[in-house]
């Protein structure tokens, strides 16, 4: 299972992801990196097929000047992976004797960034159609997506909006905590990335360690002022 998850905060974005890698024909899991840089002010993070994720990065380091200083961004992306996408799929083989259900050649791309003093969450789906988000202020991709809504909903009473990145880190990785307990194929090790006037800067471990001890804190909080409340 695959969880990319975006939310939008005050005064930027924070993506973050799993990774675990889930190859159904084979009938393994292993870790791989799904969150990736786009130039100096933006990330992206991929779902599906590996090979097209593959293709994208590529792509994607090559191009991020050019996508990120389009007038449009969510075109300038679409205009990347879409020969992406017709490629895998005009060559794909799908009756490959002795491994039926082996997978498909699609893959969903989501870039989150901040520009000109505003957020954007773009996705663009296996049908190449473009999908903003930042507006509704969270957004996920992935088998692990409908999951990961559904714990951001649960946070939302927080209002990721109108606070920091800072916050927006620790909100972002207590969902990535609450899919690792949840689903088997949901895990560690986790990335992050904040976004802000600044650029990009993608966490080290030991960053998220430190994000992970404000979470436990966070939890803590919570437990002392729900005793205090019905006791």
């Amino acid at each position: 299972m695959t969880v990319v998850l975006a939310t939008v905060c005050e005064d930027g974005v924070v993506i973050g992801s799993d990774s675990q890698i889930t190859d159904k024909g084979r009938g393994m899991t292993y870790p791989a990196e799904k969150l990736h840089p786009l130039g100096d002010t933006a990330a992206w993070g991929g779902s599906g097929a590996r090979s097209v994720l593959t293709d994208v990065k590529r792509c994607f380091n090559e191009k991020s000047a050019a996508i990120l200083e389009a007038p449009d961004i969510g075109r300038a992306l679409q205009a990347q992976v879409l020969p992406i996408l017709r490629h895998h799929y005009d060559t794909f083989i799908p009756d490959v004797p002795g491994e039926e259900g082996g997978g498909t050649p699609s893959a969903y791309v989501m870039a989150a960034g901040w520009r000109d003093g505003e957020p954007w969450i773009i996705e663009i789906t296996p049908s190449g159609m473009i999908g903003h988000y930042a507006d509704i202020g969270f957004h996920a991709i992935g088998s692990g997506a409908a999951m990961a809504q559904q714990a951001g909903s649960l946070l939302s009473h927080f209002r990721l909006g109108k606070r920091s990145v800072r916050f927006g880190c620790a909100a972002v990785l207590r969902v990535l905590h609450a899919l690792d307990l949840t689903s088997a194929s949901v895990g560690k090790p986790f990335s992050l990335c904040r976004i802000d006037a600044k650029g990009a800067h993608h966490l080290s471990d030991e960053e998220i360690e430190e994000v992970g001890e404000v979470v436990r804190k966070w939890e803590e909080a919570e437990q002392a002022v729900i005793a205090k409340l019905f006791d």
